[in-house]
């Protein structure tokens, strides 16, 4: 499950989609994590006040500057129905292109961008401005043009560029919203698509569609091996960010499920292991592709300030359905007496209450029991490196602290844990009922619907014995989700088998209102 990388390879690679913080983890205390959380939240306070950082102006710096070399054109991006399989082939045929257009969009797990931004009012009555959801996501047979996908800067010359929001920029249940994890994201499906276009018009390859041979990009749609790829790229950097040669060395190949970024003004530190104190600066190692020298990191930094005041001025969707209020009630009661100890809690009054009701818990990885492949795949060496690096401001008086072995999972923030299905790091379980009924999980499953499914809360998916591997089409392949496969188990975190059926169902409805 190992390859040794080339510095050749990662040079024309240039992918490190790093930013995958804390996804679902369970509870009880870590001595290591708590030493270091009161200087995380001291200094992280002091980042979110400091500067004239500006939130919409991040957001157009992700949506709209490319900081990375383009992926394909417009025209690669017109022409890859001509490599997909029969019947959607012969239906994209007799389409027009705005049809056509829709049908990829659908395909690759991309979103219409939203169409403006609206000042809303947060919890301390301060106005901020957060990206409005756009209409509901074309079906595949859409009458529209999609226009500008969310997920990828597009510029005057119709080249197309990956940006963060490819996974942290989803729907939630049919519904564009940016900062929810994309779900539905098919980047080795694109990929491939792409690498077979481009030779069918002649054109050269790119990083992805060579790198992409040799390294799985995500072996389930929704999921990505990005982690890996940051990986990679640190390790061909010096402290000083400069690119450098060095013995090529082996990762361990992994899937890892984006969490949503609603819950990131609440965390100290980030990643689903707590290792690296949170930062503005961290937030750029996705650029660590060697067309970026070292002068690149400093000269982007206050857009990077944007960028952070962006992520934190996030909150998560209301729940959009009913909810029965006295079953709710008894729900919080329950919660609080079994899950706030490392999940927190919710409901206050202001920001500042909700940070400080999150109590950053970090779960011994034996002890909460779910896939351990992500706990071993980062190396203390690896993690030692990022802490003597710019992006930890390593040497300066802010300096972070970094956690350089830590010793499992950290239990995220819940909120809007609702519209934020699948669960656990590695997206293996499909509702929050699932979550709740650890002997109930699917060994074998794949959504059947864009909508959710009301009663266990999470995706609409069906159970199967197997992946059908006879299917023609790789897209329909990757939509199961094979739990038995390596870094995919959906075991662990069993605490819910604490509470009789009565005491879930009130936990799952209260759950709802996060």
């Amino acid at each position: 499950m190992s390859t040794a990388v080339s510095t050749s390879f990662l040079a024309r690679l240039g992918l490190a989609l790093l930013f995958v913080f804390a996804c679902d983890a369970g509870v009880t205390p870590s001595i290591h994590a708590a030493e270091s959380f009161a200087h995380a939240r001291q200094s992280n306070e002091t980042e979110q006040v400091s500067g004239d950082a500006d939130p919409d102006r991040g957001f157009d710096f992700l949506t709209n500057h490319a900081l990375l070399p383009s992926d394909f054109n417009q025209e690669v991006f017109d022409d890859l129905w001509r490599s997909w399989p029969e019947p959607l082939k012969s239906r994209a045929a007799d389409a027009s292109i705005a049809e056509r257009r829709a049908m990829a969009f659908y395909r690759y797990g991309l979103t219409p961008r939203p169409d403006a931004t609206e000042p809303t009012t947060d919890t301390n009555n301060s106005s901020t401005s957060v990206a409005k959801p756009a209409a509901p996501e074309p079906t595949t047979d859409g009458r529209e043009d999609p226009g500008l996908p969310l997920q990828y800067v597009v510029d005057e010359e119709g080249n197309w560029t990956m940006n963060c929001f490819s996974c942290h920029g989803g729907s939630v249940y049919g519904r564009p919203t940016p900062g929810a994890p994309n779900n539905r994201f098919a980047l080795q499906t694109l990929t491939e698509e792409v690498r077979s276009t481009k030779f069918r018009l002649g054109k050269p390859l790119g990083r992805m569609e060579l790198g992409s041979l040799i390294i799985p990009l995500g072996t389930t749609h929704g999921t990505t091996n990005a982690v890996v790829f940051g990986m990679g790229l640190m390790h061909y950097r010096d402290d000083d960010l400069n690119v450098v040669q060095r013995t090529p060395v082996s990762f361990t190949h992994h899937d890892m499920d984006a969490p949503p970024w609603w819950y990131f003004y609440r965390r100290p530190y980030i990643y689903i292991d707590g290792f690296a104190e949170k930062g503005h600066r961290g937030l750029m190692q996705f650029t660590l592709v060697p067309e970026n020298d070292a002068s690149f990191y400093p000269e982007n930094e206050d857009s990077f300030r944007d960028v952070y005041a962006y992520l934190s001025s996030l909150r998560p969707p209301k729940y959009s359905e009913s909810i029965d209020a006295a079953l709710a009630d008894k729900g919080r009661h329950l919660f609080e007496q079994t899950c706030a100890e490392c999940h927190g809690t919710y409901g206050h009054a202001s920001d500042a209450e909700s940070i400080a009701a999150y109590p950053n818990r970090m779960v011994p990885i034996d002890e909460i029991g779910t896939d351990p492949v992500r706990h071993h795949a980062l190396t203390v060496a690896g993690r030692e490196r990022y802490s003597r690096s710019w992006f930890a401001n390593a040497g300066e008086p802010n300096e972070q602290t970094t956690l350089t072995d830590p010793k499992g999972y950290v239990a995220p923030p819940l909120d809007g844990v609702w519209a934020s299905a699948p669960y656990f790091h590695n997206g293996s379980v499909p509702t929050l009922w699932h979550v709740l009924h650890p002997s109930e999980r699917p060994t074998v499953w794949r959504r059947t619907s864009e909508a959710m499914d009301i009663r266990k809360i999470g995706l609409m998916v069906e159970e199967v014995e197997r992946v059908p591997l006879e299917e023609p089409d790789v897209a329909i392949r990757r939509g199961y989700f094979d739990t038995r496969r390596f870094g995919k188990s959906a075991a662990g975190h069993d605490y819910p088998d604490a509470l009789d059926e009565d005491e879930k169902l009130a936990v799952l409805e209260y759950l709802k209102s996060l």
